[in-house]
């Protein structure tokens, strides 16, 4: 009775303080077990740099007033519980910041070793190869404009392509290979404008601005995610604010942005955010021969029954068109080239999803239901001219639709820690296509199919994990079974069997090796599962087609030379088999670069080798002399299998990745920031002059056709470039502005590009061979990517 009276004179104390500090930055939050959810009292808690601290009450509760307004990091200890240090977090006067403090138990005493909250997160499960980042590196990262994609381009093993996407090139592997999570909904489509059949788009989706942190997986994924290859990406969102409901505008370089998060009731809250974009009326006004609309929304809603039940629902979707702009008057050459090949395109998805999580005494139950649905139509009339049927050359409607169930259970035993569960789906995939496609002997052919794909999916998975030698070393144990319906190849669960396996070893104090090995699977796009030839036959299911495999083998040393600094060397070495391997350009699907629009539609075997290799290196510090720095160098060669059996380098294939970002903090709220990047040439592939020539070849797409007898025997010049952006807050007592400046590219490098071809006169009339009709002249224009782009941005919050 005393213990239940005095955690309500708390409460209404916390309540009390908390209005009359309000023109102040004000934190509360609670600590919590994060196996059981049970409130820890007396934990305490400080802000990260100063010597300012609380201590929790009964109920786990803490209050902070009078805080600085900016970003802020909290740090907690407890007795029997490890370290822990917050994401970053805005202070501002205009609202409350609540924040959750998950504290995992400890296996060690503080008689055994000196415990230290460390800045930079790591998993037992993944020792190596995982990266976090929180929302003020996000926010203010350089050339990056808010997306989350351009951010993790300034990570080690990372590479980002010279032009204005955002495909994810990750240690050598393909946009194909990685997978996206929000609060453990799987999001297939991360990007506007989406590449179907990969992951790479130019705008991202998710607005960030309710994104907690994100945790970057280059290896080492742990047995509950499956389906990944390359990378793996954990996205975790804010609650809504408990106490009242905030807004917040943004004006940004390419969309407007409008968020609102609250309370629904005493034991629940939500998020909801919408965008729209205005690069239709900028490039119309510049006079771009595309004209881009994107549209998207973002919604969470969470609900705590109780202390041992909540449920939480996540949703975004988006909506995109994409036209071109046939208005121009007296187009240039690149004007002509661009509208005379790219397609009237239009896209939507969604997923929505729910977790249900209910805590025991040891652990926790973890039940996730959710669908997606990716829509992507595009259609392309020769010389865009509609008014006959006959000058169509492509019309393409598909849908992906994913429906999915997974538990999971997280529990502590001893010293050991285990998770393990199922997962179970039921996908279909829609295709009705129609292309003009060359086939031997320079024909031209009409290519027509529909295809109605239904896939049932199911895997099963489990990890353990645990602390030898006073925590001096962890070991974790990992693994995986999945299988489909769709063939043979893939019926047989023992066939995709994954296990993987991590250790760590802490040498010294300061100093400690990590290591990985694991072989994970992945299956092919539903446009390679789906694709059929001109006798309107799923090919591929007659080919075997079967889950792509690769081997990873990473080790790293780790030196941590104080709190806020972190520095690894890892080494790692990744192979592939069962690569789908193209029959008509007789190279693997891995090596060929991605574009807009679809990829892996073509016939295949599942019979390519490949291998990426290097090394990273990494050094962070968030307080050099007030600077937040990230550095990285990597090396790396990707190479894939040829029809002879020999390694010839992929597209991804770029050598050398430098990144360097710094960010500084200055009085009177002034932030400045600066990246640079540079990211050695790629191979490309030389143009097939005889096919591209032939009048009926051209005119079946409008521009040529790779030579790919020549495949990447080619390579572009190294490609560098210059980001800065300059914040500045402002905070009121009701309400906060930011105003920032952000520059890509500053110094205009002009990165090399290959040519491209044209069957166009310099008057844009098409040429044709005098000595044979049947063929154009075709001349190469020159083509180089990148320019200085300056951005003005706004974000109001009240």
């Amino acid at each position: 009775m005393k213990i239940k009276t005095l955690s309500v004179v708390a409460t209404i104390l916390i309540t009390l303080v908390a209005q009359v500090a309000a023109q102040k930055g004000v934190v509360k939050g609670r600590v919590f077990d994060a196996f059981t959810n049970e409130p820890l009292p007396f934990t305490n808690i400080v802000i990260f740099g100063t010597t300012i601290g609380s201590t929790s009450d009964l109920d786990g509760n803490f209050l902070f007033t009078g805080v600085e307004p900016g970003f802020v990091r909290l740090q907690a200890t407890m007795i029997g519980y490890a370290p822990y240090s917050s994401e970053d977090f805005l202070v501002t006067n205009a609202k409350t910041v609540t924040v959750s403090i998950p504290m995992q138990p400890a296996a060690v005493t503080l008689e055994k070793v000196e415990i230290k909250a460390s800045l930079f997160e790591q998993r037992a499960e993944s020792p190596v190869s995982m990266r976090r980042l929180d929302i003020s590196e996000i926010e203010k990262n350089p050339g990056g404009n808010r997306d989350i994609s351009k951010v993790l381009q300034s990570l080690p093993g990372v590479a980002s392509s010279v032009s204005f996407r955002n495909d994810l090139i990750v240690r050598g592997g393909g946009p194909s290979e990685n997978r996206f999570f929000i609060d453990d909904i799987e999001i297939p489509n991360l990007n506007h404008f989406a590449t179907q059949g990969a992951s790479g788009g130019p705008v991202g989706i998710v607005n960030v601005d309710f994104i907690r942190e994100v945790d970057f997986y280059s290896g080492a994924f742990p047995a509950n995610r499956g389906n990944a290859l390359s990378s793996m990406v954990e996205m975790r969102q804010m609650d809504g604010n408990p106490d009242k409901v905030n807004f917040r505008a943004t004006v940004g370089a390419s969309d407007l942005a409008l968020a609102l998060d609250g309370p629904l009731g005493k034991k629940s809250s939500f998020v909801f955010s919408v965008r729209r974009s205005y690069l239709q009326f900028l490039f119309s006004a510049i006079g771009l021969p595309f004209l881009p609309t994107y549209n998207d929304y973002q919604l969470k809603y969470k609900v705590r029954f109780d202390k041992k039940n909540e449920l939480s629902i996540v949703s975004l979707g988006a909506y995109d068109q994409f036209k071109l702009n046939t208005g121009i008057e007296n187009p240039d050459e690149d004007q002509r080239y661009i509208l005379g090949y790219l397609p009237v395109n239009s896209q939507w998805n969604y997923a929505i999803g729910a977790v249900y999580k209910h805590f025991r005494s040891n652990g926790f139950d973890t039940w996730v239901v959710s669908r997606n649905m990716l829509r992507n139509s595009a259609y392309k009339y020769r010389d865009n001219d509609e008014s006959s049927e006959n000058n169509k050359i492509l019309d393409y409607t598909s849908d992906e639709i994913e429906n999915k169930f997974r538990y999971e259970r997280t529990l502590l035993s001893g010293v050991y820690k285990f998770n393990f569960g199922a997962g179970a789906e039921y996908a279909r995939y829609f295709n009705n296509t129609f292309q003009k496609i060359v086939v031997a002997g320079n024909a031209v052919r009409d290519l027509r199919y529909q295809t109605n794909l239904d896939l049932l999916k199911g895997g099963v998975f489990g990890q353990v994990t645990r602390p030898l030698l006073n925590d001096r070393l962890t070991l974790s144990l990992g693994l995986r079974l999945d299988a489909n319906n769709y063939n043979t190849a893939m019926n047989n669960p023992v066939d995709q069997f994954s296990p993987r396996f991590s250790a760590s070893y802490l040498l010294a104090e300061k100093w400690a090796v990590n290591f990985n090995v694991g072989r994970f699977y992945q299956l092919p796009s539903y446009t390679t599962m789906g694709y059929r030839d001109l006798s309107n036959t799923l090919v591929n299911k007659e080919n075997g087609l079967s889950y792509i495999g690769a081997n990873h083998f990473v080790a790293g040393l780790e030196y941590r030379p104080d709190e806020n600094s972190r520095v690894t060397l890892e080494g790692f070495y990744k192979t592939y088999d069962n690569y789908p391997f193209s029959i008509a350009d007789s190279v693997s699907l891995a090596s060929k670069a991605v574009d807009f629009g679809v990829y892996g539609d073509e016939a295949v075997t599942s019979t390519s080798k490949g291998r990426a290799y290097g090394f990273e290196l990494l050094a962070r510090t968030r307080d050099l002399k007030g600077f937040n720095i990230i550095m990285s160098y990597t090396f790396v060669r990707s190479e894939f299998t040829n029809k002879d059996q020999q390694y010839i380098p992929s597209a991804w294939d770029n050598k050398h990745i430098v990144n360097l970002t710094a960010t500084r903090q200055f009085k009177r709220n002034w932030n400045l920031g600066m990246k640079w990047r540079f990211v050695g040439g790629a191979p490309y592939t030389p143009y097939d002059l005889d096919l591209s020539s032939d009048r009926q070849a051209w005119d079946a797409r409008g521009r040529g056709y790779l030579d790919y007898a020549r495949f990447n025997t080619l390579r572009l010049g190294n490609f560098h470039q210059l980001d800065v952006r300059v914040d500045k807050q402002y905070f009121f007592n009701q309400w906060s502005l930011r105003v920032y400046l952000d520059v890509q590219n500053l110094y205009n490098f002009k990165a090399d590009q290959p040519d491209n071809l044209t069957n166009l006169s310099p008057d844009g009339v098409p040429v044709v061979d005098p000595a044979d009709p049947d063929r154009y002249v075709l001349r190469a224009i020159e083509n180089t990517a990148g320019q200085a782009l300056p951005t003005i941005g706004l974000i109001v919050e009240f």
